[in-house]
C-alpha cells in the first residue's frame, strides 16, 4: 500500500460515535452481520475473460430459485440479513427484490454490472452505482443505504470511489478486505467498523472480517474461505472476534454457493477450485453457523435503522 493510500484510509479512519458504533459493551451479546451478494453463477468476476456481459441474458438464470432457498434458510433460523443485489438482477427480477424486503431483510447495492472497480474510470463507476441504486430503489420503493464492491475491489488505487459513493447517497460501505490477496485487499486497513472521512463527506466502513494471528490478518468472513477451509476455522475466528475483541463480524456468501448443480463455466484450474469446491456442503454449514452465532442485517448491526435521514448517519 502506498503512503498516500495509507493516509487516506488509516489517518482518516476513526471509531464512529456511540450513536453509530457497532462495538458492544462487555455484558451485551455480540450480534454479527450476515450478508448475501446476489449475483448469478455466470456473473462471478473470475469468469470475466470467458463470459462477456453482453452474453449474460443468454444464460439460464438460477438467481431467483437460489435466492429463494437462501430466504427459506434464514426464515427457518429466524435471522434477518442484508442482500447486496446487483442492479442487473434488480432490473430483470424486481419481484425478487420485493420478496427479499417482504421477508424483513435489508436490500443494498452490489453495483450494476459486477465490474472490478480498478477496471473503471470515475465516470464509469458513478454511472454503475447510480444505475444500481435506481434499479434497486425502483423495485424496492425505499432508499438503499449500503454498497459492496464486486470482489471487494476497493483497494489502494480505488479509494476515490468513496467520494462518489457519498455523493450518490450511500451511507455505509462493506468493500474493504484488510488482507493480502491476489485480486483485492488493503492489508493494513482498520479491521473493524470505522468512519472514513473524505472531501465529499463521510461514511461508515464495515470491512471483511479477519482474525489477527502472529501479526497477520487471516480471513473469516465467508465466501470461498467458508467452503474451502474447515468449519472449525470460521467458528473459532468469529468466536475470537466476538468474545476477545468484543466486535461484530460481517459474514458473506452468494446464492450460487448453495447450488452444487449449477452449470460449469470454462475457467482455469485455480478458478475452478476456488469456485466449485465445497458447494454441496455450504447449505449445511450455513445452518450450523446460524445456530452457533447471532446475526442480523448490516444496518441493524451498524445501528442505522432508526435514523430518519441517511445523510445524518455519517455527519459525525
Amino acid at each position: 500500500m502506498s503512503a498516500a493510500g495509507s493516509a487516506d484510509v488509516r489517518h482518516a479512519a476513526r471509531r464512529p460515535t456511540p450513536a453509530s458504533s457497532a462495538a458492544v459493551s462487555a455484558d451485551a451479546p455480540v450480534v454479527n452481520a450476515i450478508t448475501v451478494d446476489v449475483e448469478d453463477y455466470f456473473q462471478v468476476s473470475a469468469f470475466d475473460r470467458t463470459v462477456s456481459r453482453a452474453s449474460w441474458d443468454s444464460f439460464a438464470s438460477r438467481v431467483v430459485p437460489n435466492t429463494q432457498r437462501v430466504l427459506e434458510l434464514f426464515d427457518r433460523a429466524g435471522v434477518r440479513a442484508t442482500f447486496f443485489v446487483l442492479g442487473w438482477v434488480a432490473d430483470r427480477y424486481p419481484a425478487l427484490v420485493r420478496e427479499i424486503a417482504r421477508a424483513g431483510h435489508e436490500v443494498a447495492s452490489h453495483g450494476y454490472h459486477h465490474q472490478l472497480l480498478y477496471m473503471l474510470t470515475p465516470d464509469q463507476f458513478r454511472d454503475d452505482v447510480r444505475s444500481a441504486k435506481v434499479a434497486i430503489e425502483s423495485a424496492l420503493g425505499q432508499p438503499v443505504l449500503g454498497f459492496r464492491a464486486p470482489s471487494y475491489s476497493i483497494i489502494d488505487s480505488t479509494l476515490w470511489t468513496f467520494d462518489i459513493l457519498i455523493e450518490e447517497g450511500y451511507v455505509y460501505d462493506a468493500s474493504i478486505f484488510p488482507i493480502r490477496h491476489d485480486r483485492y485487499g488493503i492489508p493494513d486497513a482498520p479491521r473493524h467498523v470505522h468512519l472514513i472521512e473524505r472531501a465529499a463527506g463521510s461514511l461508515l466502513e464495515f470491512p471483511g472480517s479477519t482474525v489477527r494471528v502472529a501479526g497477520v490478518n487471516l480471513p473469516i468472513a465467508g465466501g470461498g474461505y467458508f467452503r474451502l477451509l474447515p468449519y472449525q476455522w470460521t467458528r473459532w475466528g468469529i468466536r475470537h472476534v466476538n468474545e476477545t475483541e468484543r466486535e461484530p463480524v460481517v459474514f458473506y456468501f452468494h446464492p450460487w454457493e448453495i447450488d452444487p448443480d449449477q452449470p460449469r463455466m470454462r475457467a482455469g484450474a485455480a478458478t475452478r477450485l476456488r469456485h466449485y469446491s465445497g458447494l454441496a456442503k455450504t447449505a449445511g454449514r450455513l445452518e450450523r453457523l446460524l445456530r452457533d452465532f447471532r446475526f442480523d442485517s448490516a444496518s441493524a448491526v451498524l445501528h442505522l435503522e432508526a435514523e430518519a435521514s441517511p445523510r445524518a448517519v455519517v455527519a459525525v
